[in-house]
Order: structure tokens, then C-alpha cells, then sequence
């Protein structure tokens, strides 16, 4: 089985970059804590030498406020991390995580997500990569804009090790759909759920207080985790 992508763009282009409003806080945060947190995307770094050890490397694209990033890497201080997103916001409140709680096993890229994994991650190095409520580009004529497609798909498994894993979340019931075919359809790709479709989420992928509020409602989240083989 094979999942065509004729009329999608060459390049995904998943996101528009919106500025937003930054607090006094969060400002306060890039001016104080940008260097030591964040990464350039014109610089090859050795993740070793980053993070001053050897460790598992997890990527997650999109981190929106952080809230989540930040839980998983203290709850996790064996891992290393490398979060990914555009909005300048986001990278602002996860510094602020950071610094105010001592985490150091984060590290950011304020960069297209794409261009970080082509460029910036050596392949077969992964151990994990996260995907957690991506833009769903609900409208049709906007799917095309949709970050997993069998291009990204291709990515992944250049990056990620033997054993590692991508999960993605998501509480758009069609765009989950979609993601189950692509995923599917990799021949190194195996899905972990035991009915070969959705999975339960697991314990170190932390709620939002947005899918708390959801699941409260009777809104339905839809995990998807799929190892390399």
C-alpha cells in the first residue's frame, strides 16, 4: 500500500508565523535566557557537547507554550530534548519553565521544523519524536498543508534510530484518520497499538490544560505512536 501525495506542495509549509503579543515576562525571558537555552539554525551543533553528555535524544515539533516539554523533561532528567517552535511567545513562556525551574536538559530551536531535521539532526539518531496537536488545517482545501505526509514520514525514519518512535496526538478525529494511513503505509514503520490503530496515551506525554478541558467535555484525542523497525 502507498499513500500518493500529487498535488501537495514541494516543501511543507505546516505553520504561519504570527508574532503575538509578548508579556513583559516573556520578553524578559529571551533577553535574559536566550543563550543559554536556545540553539542557531545556521550552527552544526555536536548534541554531546550541547548538552555536555550522552544521552537519549527526543525532538518534539511544535511545543506551543512549552507547558508540556517542560513537564516531560523534568520528569524525565535521564533524556535530552530539543523542542521546535515558530512563535516567538511560546519560546518566551518556555524559558521562563526553564530557568525558574532549573531544567537543562531542554534545549529550543525558534525554526521551521523541517529544516532543523533536514539540516540539523544526524540520521539514525533519535530515540523519540513528538508531534502533539499540530495545526489540524481542518478545511479541505487546507489538508495540503498538514505536516504528516509521506515526505515527512520519510524524514522521520532517516532520523530516527532503530527502535525509536514518533507520536503524534491529535483531537481532530480526520486528521488522526489520515495520520493512521500515512504512518501505515511505511514499511519501516510499525504501529504499538495492540489494535493496530490508536493507542492509550501514555504516561509521559502530560495533558494540556485544553485536552483536560476537552476530555471534560466528551472530546475525543486520538494517540498515535509508531516505532521504527
Amino acid at each position: 500500500m502507498t499513500v500518493s501525495e500529487p498535488t501537495l506542495p514541494q516543501r511543507i509549509r505546516s505553520f504561519i508565523r504570527r508574532q503575538g503579543r509578548l508579556t513583559p515576562g516573556q520578553q524578559l525571558a529571551l533577553d535574559s535566557h536566550w543563550n543559554a537555552y536556545c540553539l542557531n539554525p545556521e550552527t552544526d551543533y555536536d548534541f554531546t557537547q550541547v548538552f555536555g553528555r550522552d544521552a537519549p535524544l527526543f525532538v518534539e515539533i511544535g511545543f506551543g507554550n512549552g507547558d508540556s516539554l517542560a513537564k516531560m523533561a523534568a520528569a524525565n532528567p535521564d533524556k535530552n530534548y530539543i523542542g521546535i517552535e515558530v512563535h516567538t511567545p511560546g519560546v518566551g513562556h518556555l524559558l521562563i519553565l526553564l530557568h525558574e525551574q532549573g531544567i537543562n536538559n531542554v534545549r529550543i530551536y525558534s525554526h521551521d521544523a523541517i529544516e532543523i531535521l533536514e539540516n540539523k539532526i544526524a540520521d539514525n539518531s533519535l530515540a523519540g519524536v513528538h508531534l502533539f496537536f499540530p495545526d489540524p488545517w481542518h478545511k479541505k482545501k487546507h489538508h495540503k498543508r498538514r505536516i504528516v505526509r509521506p515526505s515527512f514520514v520519510d524524514l522521520l525514519v532517516k532520523k530516527l534510530k532503530p527502535g525509536g518512535y514518533f507520536h503524534a496526538a491529535t483531537d481532530w478525529e480526520n486528521y488522526a484518520e489520515a495520520m493512521l494511513a500515512i504512518l501505515s503505509a511505511s514499511p519501516v514503520l510499525t504501529n504499538t497499538s495492540p489494535s493496530n490503530d490508536y493507542c492509550q496515551c501514555p504516561e509521559y506525554r502530560p495533558l494540556t490544560k485544553f485536552e483536560q478541558r476537552g476530555i471534560r467535555l466528551g472530546h475525543g484525542v486520538w494517540d498515535l505512536i509508531f516505532s521504527k523497525v
